[in-house]
């Protein structure tokens, strides 16, 4: 694939944040919100960015994010991503998708997953080592050493994620409808620090990646 060709992201920040207590997204890390740092980051690397939001945010939003395109998510990730989709210029090349409560991703994870899709991979996905033992709800440890965290921002070729997502399935992972869909994706090194605000604690524990 051509260097040149172009890039969008979709920045999935439509949440209602169920586990954390409130929209996570709108939570402050640091002196920024946390959608502010993923759209930020989204931009320097990006040819163009579409922000998913609460549909009743959309307004509040779009006057925020002037220079990037804010659509209204849907009823689950999914559907969010779809409506992100929609919204990607059709000369786009290659769409990244990236979850807003990973406001730590830097622009080096977006290179890596981007330099294998333009080398000619149908997608490409950040991976960290599981560290934790894992076991089974049955019984049995999973051995840790085959298994994989993933992470986003994830790349792919736009017309494969675009069909993936064409009939409306369900997943909270787009690599997996992609692989579904029968296109091998490729695992790039991830990063620690690449961390998902899921809980409140989360947030301090981002407060001291940024220190450091």
């Amino acid at each position: 694939m051509e260097t040149g060709l172009s890039m969008w992201t979709v920045v999935v920040a439509a949440g209602s944040g169920t586990r954390f207590g409130t929209a996570k997204q709108y939570a402050a890390l640091a002196g920024h919100r946390v959608v502010d740092r993923s759209v930020s980051t989204a931009a320097l690397v990006s040819d163009g960015v579409v922000v998913v939001v609460p549909p009743l945010d959309v307004g509040a939003e779009s006057a925020r994010w002037g220079a990037a395109e804010v659509v209204a998510g849907g009823p689950s990730r999914a559907a969010s991503v779809r409506n992100g989709l929609a919204a990607v210029p059709g000369d786009a090349a290659i769409i990244c998708v990236h979850d807003a409560a990973r406001p730590l991703a830097d622009p080096d994870i977006y290179r890596r997953v981007v330099h294998e899709v333009r080398s000619g991979a149908a997608g490409a996905v950040p991976v960290v080592p599981v560290t934790d033992t894992i076991r089974r709800v049955d019984g049995g440890v999973v051995d840790r050493s085959t298994l994989r965290a993933v992470q986003t921002p994830q790349a792919f070729r736009a017309e494969v994620l675009q069909a993936a997502y064409a009939d409306g399935a369900d997943a909270t992972d787009d690599a997996g409808l992609v692989e579904a869909a029968g296109h091998a994706v490729v695992a790039v090194e991830g990063h620690r620090r690449n961390i998902k605000i899921t809980h409140p604690d989360d947030l301090a524990a981002a407060e001291v990646w940024l220190a450091t």
